[in-house]
């Protein structure tokens, strides 16, 4: 008697046989080349010029190139048992040459808790940077380097404050540690507004979908003229990697920051000179159902003092008399203290603006020289 399983197992291998046989054939059944000894690369079928977009994204990243720099950073730490300090990788960023001075702008966050940076040009040479100046409120800093010969030349500058959406961008940085990537997109979306990790949320940022990725911090964003647009500061990603929205810090404001940290090492907001307070305000705010700006306190021989505006005043009680309530700045709403420092952020110290004032049902326009923050 025959076994069943020894008559399945045969009739398995032998169909597999015959369809190993079956396909080896197939392409000479069918006229296939299909194992001939006469095998050779194919050849190459001529491509034809570059389209006019491809030609032109090509010479503006060679152009650009020499001037992205690639970021290293260290922090010193102490070995607890030891005592012993010794410095230890902290991150890689980018960044891009300013002037011709050495100068080098990128992101305060690539360089915060650093205590030593690295910068590496495109030609391969690598210089130690000095921290010239940053402001934490914009997310920028100015590093500087010692460039004696073939001084890589500085990016040329555009302006961002007649950008349009829909308009095309070039990214180029240093993503993941992978140096010298472009990468390109639009303009998504002007004047937004992200809140800073731990410290002061930025304002009149532009979006953007061209990839940005960790790593290309500080790097330039660049128009299709190759000038820079804007700083990349920032994505919004749940998987930390980029999803399509990135963010930059406006050309506008960085060639407003940059030439102050350069020659002060820091920057100092222009202000009105008065006394105001962000969570106080805004309870007021809810209160009085009046939006704006309460004005708490007009130090004397001030600028604002000589305008004529009145701070708010207290009871015995420990309440609240409202002054006046600032409600614009040259026509531009205001309904927080943080709406009103990012307006006057476009300004200098010493400009002159003119502020929408209400005190109870009477509104007034007064006019207020702005002076240098503490």
């Amino acid at each position: 008697m025959r076994d069943p399983f020894l008559v399945r197992l045969f009739g398995v291998t032998l169909a597999a046989g015959l369809l190993s046989v079956l396909w080896r054939g197939l392409p000479d059944a069918y006229g296939w080349p299909g194992g001939a000894r006469d095998a050779a690369p194919r050849l190459v079928e001529a491509r034809g010029d570059l389209a006019a977009d491809e030609k032109s994204t090509i010479a503006l990243f060679e152009r650009s190139r020499d001037s992205v720099v690639f970021i290293t950073t260290k922090a010193q730490v102490m070995d607890v048992w030891t005592r012993n300090v010794f410095s230890v990788p902290r991150g890689t960023g980018s960044g891009f040459i300013w002037d011709d001075a050495g100068h080098v702008v990128t992101n305060f966050h690539v360089v915060q808790g650093a205590s030593e940076a690295t910068v590496k040009l495109a030609d391969g040479r690598s210089f130690k940077a000095n921290l010239v100046g940053a402001s934490r409120e914009h997310d920028i800093a100015v590093l500087k380097i010692g460039v004696d010969f073939k001084r890589p030349p500085p990016v040329p500058l555009g302006a961002s404050h007649d950008l349009k959406v829909g308009q095309k961008v070039f990214a180029i940085g240093n993503p993941f540690g992978l140096d010298w990537t472009l990468t390109t997109g639009i303009v998504s979306a002007l004047d937004r507004t992200l809140s800073g990790e731990g410290g002061p949320a930025i304002d009149h940022l532009i979006q953007t979908d061209a990839a940005i990725n960790p790593g290309n911090s500080g790097g330039p964003l660049l128009d299709s003229a190759g000038r820079l647009i804007g700083i990349n500061t920032a994505i919004y990603s749940p998987s930390g990697a980029s999803a399509g929205i990135g963010f930059a810090v406006p050309v506008d404001t960085v060639n407003r920051v940059v030439p102050q940290l350069i020659r002060t090492g820091k920057y100092v907001q222009p202000n009105l000179g008065v006394e105001v307070d962000s969570g106080l305000n805004q309870r007021l705010v809810e209160l009085s159902g009046i939006e704006g700006v309460f004005v708490l306190g007009v130090p004397p021989g001030s600028a604002a003092e000589a305008a004529g505006l009145d701070g708010a005043s207290f009871t015995r009680d420990g309440g609240i008399v409202p002054g006046d309530v600032v409600t614009a700045v040259d026509g531009k709403t205001v309904a927080s203290v943080e709406q009103l420092q990012a307006i006057l952020d476009d300004y200098q110290a010493g400009n002159r603006v003119r502020l929408s004032v209400k005190r109870g049902d009477k509104q007034r326009e007064v006019e207020v020289a702005l002076q240098p923050g503490a």
